[in-house]
């Protein structure tokens, strides 16, 4: 008698024990899918605008910068990025960037022309492995508004305007190199073009000076941006927005 009471109390569990462990299962929550990303930085280079630029990525701000001001990377969505850049509330410039997982991209506003406010948007791969060890990575964007092109990024003269040994072929006005090899250690590089080449400008410390020299270091990645303005016959050109070379750290 009692084993048959035993039985009929264990059937009567099982539906309930079954009931709890379907509701256990259905109150945990799915987790929620992390998007893949890519990493983009932004730069001000637009001289022309001579502005404050807000730049964002899908509707997103990402970047508010004076002219020749850099930021740090930001995540980005992988997929086709819809990049934007703002003067105040004013859209002067979209373009549209294939982001991919993992990868990271530079986005230069520049000056195509001397017409008040020119703006557009340069966007470049950024290869950030890692260089040869012992080494560092260097690479040249021309955004210089009436300087010659192309240019080419080159090591110290020895006699200026002698033109000192090219370290990457020709880099054309709105576009850059791809990054090169370096031996690292304190330089002062030179950008040379025109025909024949001579020495545009002097590298430097990096700050847009054209004085000194940068100590450029190992396993280290940069870029040299050409930014301002050639002035036209009669025209006066603030010292901060004239001709000059700067060194970016992308890493």
């Amino acid at each position: 008698m009692q084993t048959f009471v035993l039985s009929r109390a264990l059937r009567a569990l099982v539906p309930a024990t079954m009931l709890l462990a379907a509701c256990g299962k259905s109150d945990t929550p799915a987790p929620t899918p992390v998007p893949d990303t890519g990493k983009v930085t932004f730069s001000n280079a637009a001289v022309a605008a001579n502005a404050q630029i807000t730049f964002f990525g899908n509707d997103q701000q990402l970047s508010q910068l004076n002219y020749g001001q850099s930021a740090g990377y930001s995540n980005v969505n992988a997929g086709n990025a819809t990049i934007r850049a703002n003067n105040g509330s004013q859209v002067v410039a979209t373009q549209t960037l294939a982001v991919a997982k993992d990868q990271s991209y530079s986005v230069f506003a520049y000056s195509p022309n001397n017409t008040l406010g020119s703006l557009a948007l340069l966007s470049v791969p950024d290869n950030l492995a890692a260089p040869v060890a012992g080494e560092a990575k260097i690479r040249i964007v021309h955004l210089g508004l009436n300087a010659p092109s192309p240019v080419r990024l080159a090591g110290p003269s020895v006699s200026p305007p002698t033109p000192g040994t090219p370290l990457t072929g020709d880099v054309p006005f709105g576009a850059a190199s791809d990054f090169v090899r370096l031996a690292p250690g304190p330089l002062n590089l030179t950008i040379i073009g025109g025909t024949p080449a001579t020495q545009q400008l002097a590298v430097g410390d990096g700050s847009g000076s054209g004085t000194g020299s940068k100590t450029y270091e190992a396993g280290k990645i940069y870029t040299v941006v050409v930014r301002g303005l050639v002035p036209t016959t009669g025209q006066t050109v603030p010292a901060a927005q004239q001709l000059q070379a700067v060194v970016i750290q992308n890493n």
